[in-house]
Parts: structure tokens; sequence; C-alpha cells
């Protein structure tokens, strides 16, 4: 605990970082307050904005991405989401599109170029779903008054308020990334979903009729599913790497050996986007089909969504690592791996490699997805069931390490003791370990 304390003080005397965190902060209590600012003429009290209540509906989990925005009707309602899917939208249309093919491949202009594409997308998405969620979701539930469900010129400043909230939120996150400490879109939905943590345990504790030993016991198997989660986040397969010798001064020098160093790749490659997109296609069905036929916590939901993540892995560890580019790369820079022959032999070793560990990364994120079924199966209640795996535990895993990461750096930039010394967090790279390609 002394540690600890010092490591707070340690924080607060680096003033870089100061500022930092507190406008991380100010911006985060302001996406909050957002979110419980609801949209004109809407009475939010015939909503369900109870996680208990509603954990069990997919209305349910976009209330706890969205931290309560969604089903309290905020200008904030659809939140993150929007730009989360036109980002993805981008992403698929770098593989078949040559024009954005040539953008990512421009550097710094070319990301700036697609920020700028991936805006205006968001935008066009946000217009197709403001009307949707007003008549589908507020409207259904009487929160209008039939006078305003009438009136077009409130459709239109209701569907531009969400349209603006939408981007308003995608503006927060940029300003935490570019000026406060870790990934500001991430950060918005993780403090959203840690926002409604509270309300499920209580929700959970007053549904017990001896509530202290089985909440105990339920808590300790949360705690041991992060611990694993924050394992495979953090797994690393590391390659062996050596240099060849260099010509220096008109003489042969051997490259550096007084440190190993090493090519890694990671076990979970994809980190949550194969959730997000297999999550994104279930949406449909939920929708269609009655909700004891294909609810969250249903047999065929789940067993769906597992095959669907498991494809989803592969596809999007294809997108994010190039082996013929690593192999490309590590043979420019005199980099080889013992026993493999530099280039094609290279990239095809890496990626039989890459095949090889995706599979058990892939099975782990569909165990993940699947676990608030199973928890709620073992007599977990549905709000804090949604807490025990899914995206919106990997979402937090993965948020609060790169944040800790990020403080870690400055810590130790300043020569001060890390967070997280003598550990195993990946947030001390090793000297021989090597990144990039």
């Amino acid at each position: 605990m002394k540690k600890f304390i010092q490591n707070i003080k340690n924080i607060w005397k680096v003033e870089e970082l100061r500022k930092r965190l507190v406008i991380t902060l100010s911006l985060i209590l302001v996406y909050r307050i957002g979110c419980y600012i609801v949209l004109p003429g809407v009475d939010s009290s015939k909503l369900t904005s109870d996680l208990s209540e509603s954990a069990g509906t997919f209305e349910g989990l976009l209330g706890l991405l969205s931290g309560g925005g969604f089903t309290n009707a905020s200008f904030l309602a659809l939140g993150i989401m929007p730009y989360i899917s036109a980002s993805i939208i981008m992403q698929l249309l770098g593989m078949a599109v040559p024009a954005v093919q040539k953008m990512q491949s421009e550097g710094e202009s070319g990301r700036k170029k697609i920020n700028n594409y991936t805006r205006i997308l968001t935008i066009i998405i946000c217009a197709v779903q403001a009307p949707t969620y007003i008549g589908a979701y507020v409207g259904s539930k009487g929160a209008i008054p039939a006078e305003l469900m009438s009136s077009p010129i409130w459709w239109v400043q209701s569907v531009m308020v969400l349209v603006g909230g939408a981007m308003f939120a995608v503006w927060l996150g940029e300003r935490i990334t570019d000026k406060g400490v870790g990934n500001g879109i991430s950060l918005l939905i993780t403090v959203g979903i840690l926002a409604r943590f509270p309300q499920a345990v209580f929700a959970e504790a007053i549904d017990k009729e001896s509530p202290a030993i089985p909440i105990l016991l339920e808590i300790v198997c949360f705690m041991a599913i992060v611990l694993a989660t924050v394992l495979i986040v953090q797994g690393v397969r590391k390659v062996p790497m050596n240099y060849a010798k260099r010509v220096a001064s008109g003489r042969a020098e051997a490259g550096d050996q007084s440190a190993r160093s090493y090519l890694p790749i990671k076990v979970n490659a994809s980190g949550v986007m194969p959730i997000i997109f297999a999550q994104a296609i279930m949406a449909v069905p939920v929708m269609v089909f009655d909700a004891s036929t294909f609810g969250i916590f249903g047999f065929w939901y789940n067993l769906v969504l597992a095959v669907l993540i498991v494809v989803f892995t592969y596809f999007y560890t294809a997108i994010m690592i190039n082996p013929k580019k690593m192999a490309d790369d590590m043979k420019r820079s005199g980099g080889f791996i013992p026993g493999i022959r530099p280039g094609e032999e290279t990239a095809n070793y890496i990626d039989a490699l890459v095949s090889r560990i995706t599979l058990p990364g892939s099975i782990f994120l569909a165990l993940i997805a699947v676990l608030p079924a199973v928890a709620y199966m073992a007599g977990v209640g549905q709000a804090f069931a949604l807490f025990f795996g899914g995206t919106s535990l990997l979402i937090m895993v993965g948020v609060v390490l790169d944040t800790l990461q990020q403080i870690e750096t400055y810590l130790l930039n300043r020569h001060y003791d890390g967070l997280m010394e003598g550990t195993k967090i990946r947030g001390r790279r090793t000297a021989g370990e090597v990144s990039g390609f």
C-alpha cells in the first residue's frame, strides 16, 4: 500500500502527465454528464434505464456499451459505436478498394484523409440509425408525446441532435487521445461499462436470499476470469532473431548479441474486433426473432456467435498481420530467424506460426463471448452476468492495460519506478524485443 501511494505521488510530480490526466478525467466527466441529458420532449421515466431489468435483452447490451446513454434516450444515445462501425468499414475497404489502399500507404497525409472519410461515413451511419432508434425504441415505449411523433420538425431536430451527439462523443475521444492519456474512443466505452458495474453488483446482492457467500464466490470467479483474460491478451510468442554482420568503418562488425532479439507475435492479435464484428451481425436475428428463441443468453445465439468469432478472428488477423511485409522488413534490416532463409521461406514460416497461434486465440475469444450465458445458466443475475465476458470484459482489460502502459512510460522516462515493476505485464518491453514489423 505504501508503494502504491508513492507511485501516485510520482504520477502527480510529472507535470506533463498530471496535465494529461486532468484533461482526460475532465473530458470523461463531460461525457458522463452528457449520457443523462435527455432528448427534447422525451419522457425518460417511461424508458427502461435499469440494467437489471433490461440486461437479458439486446437493448441492455447496447445500454451497457453506451454507459446508459442508449436506455436514457440522451443526446449521446448512439455514442461511439457508429464511429467504430465506420472505422471497421474503412478497414474492410482497405482490402478491396485500391484508392483506400493507396491512402493507407501515404503515411500521415493518408491517415488524415482516411480519418476524414471515416467521420463522413459516421455521419451517414448516424443519420440512418437515429430515426430507427427514435421510432423503434423510444417511440415504441410511449416516451414521446403523440403531437411530437407526428411533427416533422421535431423528427428532423431530434435526428440532428443525435448525429451531433455522436460526433461530439467522437470529438471528445479524439481530444483525449491527443491531449490526455490512453485511447480516447476506447476509454469512453470503458468508463461507460465501469459506470454500470456497481449497479450490477448491487442488483445481484439484493436478488439473493443469502447474498454474502454467493456474491463472494461470484466475485472470485469474476476475478479469475479477468486474470485469465489479462494473461491471454498479453500473451506473446517470441520468435528469436539474429542480425547479419554489418560493415562499419571499413571492417565487418557482428550484430549486437548482448541482448537476444525477438519478433513478438501476439496470441490475440485481433483484439476485441472479432466479437464486435460478430455481435453486429447477430443484432439482425436478435431483432427479428423472439427473445425466448434467440435471446443473448440463449443456446443458438451463443453457438452462432462463437462460430462467427472464430471465423472473424482468422479474417481480422489476416488483415492485421502481413507475413510477407514482415519478412521483407526483416531482410531489409539484416535480420533473420535462425534456421530459416530470409525472404519467402521466412514469410511462409511466420504465416504458419500465426495460423497455429490464431486457433487457440480464436477459441479463447469465443469462450469469452459465451461466458455471460454460462454465468447466467449457473445462477448469476442477468445484469452481473454481462460482466463475465464478451465485449465488455475484453474492452475493459485491454483499455486499462493500455492506459497503465502509457502511464508507465511517462514514469520510466522521468526515472521513476513504474506502476508495473516486478510484473510480467507487457508495459515493460525487454531490451531484445523488436516491434514495428
